[in-house]
């Protein structure tokens, strides 16, 4: 058997997940390459990826899916990492510019505001520099991942989508899991499932190293409260019930501005230079 393509997220979240791959003799078993989520859903529409971890969102749009292993990235609650961050308050936000990295969170954002926050705005595509470019004035945004912790304190108002989805439904909620787009032999599976445990076992290994190296992050909390890698039944129920939800909002036009066109060459180099200095 050849080498299984495994892509991985390369967010804080993803680390001890890569931690037990790379601490494990599973490398010696696959082509790992390191991606956002929505790459990581792409690859495996392409058939360039056997198995990601993606967001849920995409599971229905990819062919042959099957969720491997019960490792995921989740929240009951709070999930700090992915946020509605505005200069104005919900009722004083007419537009919402959405994070072009995860489409899970693109669809979760859309349906707090129709069912939980109640409110129409106007919605946007966000290019690479969106952040900086667009969230200003009455214009909020989506942010995910790492991001949120250098953004976070830039803005006045912060709203966690992981608790809010939880305030709306009282369920758990599944933001990425494993899945595969074609069947996966057991024996590779059950490897593949030890390695990702031996990472979630290490987790304060993780904590330490980067903690050396953004002292002030709260990387303790983030890891013991906020994140959650068992797939179990209380966040498959909450997945279910999201994948019932999206069915129900329709898709954002895909218009960007000219400014903020993703991976022309200067945005290409600094996402490939990021991806790079969060490999370890």
């Amino acid at each position: 058997m050849g080498k299984i393509k495994l892509s991985v997220i390369t967010y804080l979240n993803t680390k001890p997940f890569l931690y037990g791959i790379t601490h494990s003799d599973l490398m010696n078993s696959v082509d790992l390459s390191l991606d956002i989520p929505s790459v990581c859903a792409d690859k495996l529409k392409a058939g360039t990826a056997d198995i990601g971890i993606i967001p849920v969102a995409e599971i229905p749009n990819i062919k042959g899916a099957n969720i491997v292993t019960d490792f995921c990235i989740a929240a009951s609650g709070k999930v700090r990492t992915v946020v509605l961050v505005s200069q104005v308050p919900l009722n004083e936000i007419k537009k919402i510019v959405l994070d072009y990295q995860s489409r899970t969170s693109v669809q979760l954002v859309r349906i707090l505001v129709r069912d939980y926050w109640q409110f129409q705005p106007e919605w946007q595509n966000g290019g690479v520099n969106y952040i900086e470019e667009d969230i200003k004035g009455t214009t909020a945004g989506v942010i995910i991942g790492d991001r949120v912790f250098e953004y976070e304190d830039q803005f006045p108002y912060v709203y966690d989508l992981g608790e809010a989805w939880k305030a709306l439904t009282g369920l758990d909620f599944v933001f990425a899991c494993w899945v595969a787009n074609k069947p996966i032999a057991a024996s590779f599976v059950e490897k593949f499932a030890g390695a990702l445990k031996l990472g979630i076992v290490h987790i304060p290994e993780v904590i330490d190293d980067y903690l050396l190296r953004y002292p002030d992050y709260p990387f303790e909390s983030y890891f013991r409260e906020n994140i959650f890698y068992h797939l179990d039944d209380s966040k498959r129920k909450g997945m279910e019930l999201f994948l019932s939800r999206i069915k129900e909002v329709p898709k954002v036009p895909k218009v960007l501005k000219s400014r903020s066109k993703l991976l022309n060459n200067s945005s290409l180099i600094s996402h490939l230079s990021y991806l790079i200095s969060h490999i370890s």
